[in-house]
């Protein structure tokens, strides 16, 4: 199973020169200590929260320190930017990483960041979808044209080639019911996570998402990657309370910004958002721990994370080191330490 780590957030109080330095300090050591890829969150003018506005611009510096760690993008927000421009520089990264990349690939459901950007929310969908299809048809290294509604391309023929063949694995993130038999249609691999869901939800659309896969025609079963917030620590009462803070936060931000988005067009229906964010206001700690995180000693980090593998059917892990931000570095650090060295190595 594959065991990467998830970096996107910055610990609360870092300065920007920090969270960088604190962030290539986790990639050498997942490279050191054979963790198997690092991914990338996209943020943008949320400067409390993240430097990484321009994730695939680090990708190339980890991609210049490392020689063996995957180089993920979790995800990469499609409708932002004009779609052969991404392909030229995921193609690019394809060949100065030697061929370690893993493009994650999602709409996102922040609406801010495309009020920011003067892009309509309601043009997301469609626009992920185009920009998705000129993507793959850039990568087959052959002109090609390609009209739509919000992008149009003539006879463009982009260069490099990725270094992958045909290209970098593709991987989708879904986050509502109808997209998850969606990407089983499309057949790519999928990115799931709990911020918006229980477990037991998952389980459900991730069974659509298979059935969709097979029903489609698609060779094997498809991926599916979980990202998820990992605590370890040596004693259970350690694992348990030293996040909550931090967790306990990060869940009610989730909520906050399931708010935010009711009643903007594009979002979903209102009382699937209205239902969602009230169920996060309300999550307890208890009910946090049970079914939205993995937090624990070892010994029962290996038997949560052996479980969840069995329920989701899942092809890997991707880890959130220190969900909230809250957590004092030292002992994101010892978290990190006890996970590497005692819990990767058991799942294998």
């Amino acid at each position: 199973m594959h065991v990467g780590i998830f970096i996107e957030e910055m610990r609360q109080g870092a300065t920007h020169a920090d969270a960088f330095q604190e962030g290539f300090q986790l990639v050498d050591q997942a490279e050191a200590w054979g963790l198997d890829g690092v991914w990338l969150g996209e943020l943008h003018c949320l400067p409390a929260r993240s430097v990484l506005s321009a994730p695939l611009v680090v990708a190339a510096a980890i991609a210049a320190r490392t020689r063996r760690l995957r180089i993920g993008t979790a995800v990469h927000v499609l409708p932002l930017s004009h779609p052969l421009r991404v392909a030229e520089e995921v193609a690019t990264l394809d060949h100065v990483s030697e061929g370690r990349v893993e493009f994650g690939v999602g709409r996102s459901g922040a609406v801010r960041t495309y009020d920011t950007f003067g892009i309509p929310y309601t043009e997301s969908q469609a626009r992920f979808r185009e920009a998705l299809a000129i993507v793959r048809e850039a990568w087959k290294g052959a002109p090609f044209s390609y009209h739509g509604t919000h992008f149009r391309v003539d006879g463009a023929t982009v260069s490099p080639r990725p270094y992958q063949r045909p290209h970098p694995p593709l991987r989708m993130a879904a986050t509502t019911e109808e997209t998850f038999p969606e990407v089983g249609r499309l057949g790519l691999a999928i990115f799931v996570g709990l911020r918006g869901m229980s477990v037991t939800e998952l389980a459900t659309h991730v069974r659509a998402y298979r059935a969709a896969w097979r029903d489609a025609g698609h060779e094997g079963a498809g991926s599916v990657y979980l990202r998820i917030p990992i605590y370890a620590a040596p004693s259970e009462a350690e694992a348990t309370e030293e996040p909550r803070e931090s967790a306990t936060y990060y869940f009610q931000r989730q909520a906050e910004m399931a708010r935010a988005a009711l009643g903007r067009a594009g979002t979903g229906p209102a009382d699937r958002r209205q239902a969602q964010a009230d169920e996060l206001a309300r999550l307890s700690y208890a009910e946090i721990l049970r079914s939205r995180v993995a937090f624990g000693t070892a010994p029962q980090l290996v038997e949560r994370l052996a479980a969840l593998r069995a329920e989701l059917s899942l092809d890997g892990v991707v880890v959130e080191l220190n969900p909230g931000g809250l957590i004092p570095r030292d002992r994101a650090a010892g978290s990190f330490r006890i996970l590497a060295h005692e819990v990767v190595p058991a799942l294998r």
